[in-house]
């Protein structure tokens, strides 16, 4: 009996030895762990599960591919995205979109695998990376929400993205031509920038000659429509935007059309006016970017309005699940 009451003894003070370190792992913060229900992270990143990824980022302004944590990449995809200056939560949300962007596009094809790479900072093949914009705003933002990727069931978000929505976002099919049928979490929504958007930034008007007009349907549509005589918008999509114009007599896709003519021109496809001056195409609209996904300037009204990163990724990304990846 003496022996086993020693052996309680020592049982006890191990237990109270122990106790102040077992308290503080349980106190940790809710999410400071890796989700049990996170996606597997892609097999072409070779990592552990839990661990923070590296990535292979080709550099198209050195043509180089360097190796970095995808932590860093993420805050010079952030910097380079959005203000740096803008609020936290905002930032914070375009970090969360980042993430989820970056590894559903490496799961479905392994990122961009003609650069032997997984992202590249060109923003015609990935995201936007700018280190040097890196600030303080925006690491706190970044580490804030390490890891934290947005789902939907069992697999990563498409992480679309653009500038400012006008008064509503779009479907993809409408805003990109998106062919593989509408994500379940892509809705339209009506966006709370346009209460905060310089006008400046809102509106746009863009006039192209003639010559260009032809060039670009001719290369879209395999078809040159000959001197313009007519143009209009044939088709809307359900948030309004035009998602088929007429030149003449040939319809071509109003997506593909802002593209090659200059997407930073043509900022949207949300047409108020269009028409042929002297034989230029001349045409004014609201909106900056494809439409699809969140509207960054109404996540900088949403995080003004005192809301969460994770509930302005909600709001843009219906029932969708932010969960922590590493």
């Amino acid at each position: 009996m003496r022996f086993a009451y020693k052996i309680c003894l020592l049982i006890l003070a191990f237990l109270l030895l122990m106790g102040p370190a077992a308290c503080r792992l349980r106190q940790q913060p809710p999410g400071s762990q890796v989700d049990p229900n996170a996606p597997p992270l892609p097999e072409v990143l070779e990592q552990q599960p839990g661990q923070e990824p590296q990535l292979k980022v080709y550099m198209h302004e050195t043509g180089t591919v360097e190796e970095m944590p995808m932590e860093e990449y993420i805050n010079g995809v952030v910097a380079a995205e959005m203000d740096p200056g803008w609020p936290e939560e905002a930032l914070a949300a375009q970090a969360i979109i980042a993430r989820s962007f970056t590894l559903q596009k490496i799961s479905e094809n392994g990122g961009v695998p003609e650069r032997d790479a997984h992202a590249s900072t060109d923003i015609e093949e990935f995201q936007a990376y700018d280190a040097s914009r890196i600030n303080d705003n925006v690491r706190r933002a970044v580490e804030k929400t390490r890891g934290q990727v947005a789902v939907y069931g069992s697999s990563y978000i498409r992480g679309w993205f653009h500038a400012f929505a006008g008064p509503r976002t779009a479907l993809a099919d409408e805003g990109l031509e998106f062919e593989g049928g509408n994500p379940p979490y892509i809705q339209i929504v009506e966006s709370p920038g346009q209460d905060i958007v310089p006008k400046e930034e809102a509106y746009w008007s863009a006039v192209f000659p003639e010559a260009k007009v032809r060039e670009a349907v001719s290369e879209i549509t395999g078809t040159d429509p000959g001197p313009l005589e007519k143009v209009e918008i044939s088709k809307k999509g359900p948030s309004g935007r035009a998602t088929r114009l007429r030149i003449n007599d040939i319809e071509v896709p109003a997506a593909s059309l802002r593209l090659k003519l200059d997407s930073t021109v043509m900022r949207s496809t949300f047409i108020n006016e269009l028409e042929l001056e002297g034989g230029n195409l001349s045409l004014s609209g609201v909106g900056y970017g494809h439409g699809v996904g969140m509207c960054q300037w109404g996540a900088r009204a949403l995080a003004e309005e005192g809301r969460s990163c994770e509930e302005i990724v909600s709001y843009f990304y219906r029932d969708v699940d932010v969960v922590k990846a590493w």
